[in-house]
């Protein structure tokens, strides 16, 4: 009887002995988890997630310097899609807004400021040029000129109306010919030709559409008027 008591008592013992050991690796292991958890986690690259690329006004390709004005314009495609003229990520003329019409389309923009004063469009198919004449002089001076062209723009245009454009800074405006495409930004007042022109003639060997040349773009960067 003693001795089984005995017995019992050791099986509880060495029960209790392999119960501890269990514990003490089952609390061990955990720990090493948890450590080497840690350990990879600090030690794990940070994945970053798809970057978008910069959005600059008007989507143009690079950002503008301080104190200038961003703009992307681009002229009318043949006689169905109208011209485009987006200043400081404001569209100032579009197809959209319905504000674009057949020969010149003109953006009249505050120098200093870059707020749009007036927008219009003159057919010089079937117009009257002398329309265009009157509206060009009542730019005032400092004003920055916008101007696209879409389907026919020379057609009625006369010398008087082709030298005050070229007042404006066009150094292309003379030789603007039927259904060519041409955009250009100038001003009242400016001492020398703008930088900011496209021209491209109507001809049957290269042109992109069956009687009109392909549309063109341009972008850049308009200097604020300070005087």
């Amino acid at each position: 009887m003693v001795r089984a008591g005995g017995i019992i008592k050791l099986a509880v013992v060495v029960c209790v002995f392999f119960f501890a050991v269990f514990l003490a690796f089952q609390l061990l292991e955990i720990n090493m988890d948890f450590k080497l958890g840690n350990m990879f986690a600090r030690n794990a690259p940070f994945e970053e997630g798809p970057t978008r690329p910069p959005r600059y006004k008007c989507a143009l390709s690079k950002p503008c310097p301080e104190g200038h004005f961003a703009f992307k314009m681009a002229s009318g495609a043949a006689s169905v899609v109208g011209p485009k003229i987006c200043l400081d990520d404001n569209v100032l003329m579009s197809g959209v807004k319905n504000n674009v019409g057949r020969g010149i389309n003109i953006a009249l923009v505050n120098g200093k400021t870059g707020e749009l004063i007036k927008t219009d469009f003159f057919d010089m198919w079937a117009g009257d040029v002398n329309v265009l004449i009157k509206f060009l002089n009542t730019i005032e001076e400092g004003t920055v000129v916008m101007m696209a062209t879409f389907d026919d723009s020379a057609t009625k245009l006369n010398a008087e109306a082709r030298k005050m454009i070229s007042d404006l800074g066009s150094s292309s405006i003379n030789s603007l010919g039927f259904r060519d495409n041409w955009i250009f930004v100038g001003g009242k007042g400016i001492k020398t030709k703008s930088p900011f022109e496209q021209h491209i003639k109507n001809n049957a060997e290269t042109n992109k559409y069956e009687g009109w040349p392909e549309v063109l773009e341009m972008e850049g960067c308009i200097p604020e008027r300070h005087e």
